[in-house]
């Protein structure tokens, strides 16, 4: 099967007017991949779905072996009242001068 393709001289016109060659985007069948996956095999891990023994029906679906989420915490420790004497809070020092911007002055312009 020919591609669709104008002749020699007039696609060196445009690939000087283009200034690169013209990649056509149709798909033809000497262009394309070739579709191997009819005589090879695909290779994927088993699944559930792959145990022969006591596989009825209902079972078959993948989606049937997710379970409820597993507790990671069950609240036993809880957070403490407070009544602890905080520590000292230090002050973080800022490097330089801090702006307030959001306070407006009357000498301000």
């Amino acid at each position: 099967m020919a591609a669709r393709e104008i002749g020699p001289v007039l696609q060196k016109v445009r690939e000087v007017l283009l200034g690169r060659k013209h990649m056509n985007n149709l798909r033809f069948p000497p262009v394309m991949a070739t579709r191997d996956w009819d005589t090879v095999p695909a290779n994927l891990p088993p699944g559930p779905s792959h145990l022969l023994s006591a596989n009825g029906y209902y079972t078959r679906d993948g989606r049937r072996d997710v379970h409820p989420p597993t507790v990671l915490a069950d609240g036993a420790k809880a957070l403490e009242s407070g009544d602890a004497v905080p520590a000292v809070l230090t002050k973080s020092r800022a490097p330089g001068r801090v702006f307030a911007y959001s306070e407006q002055h009357a000498g301000d312009p």
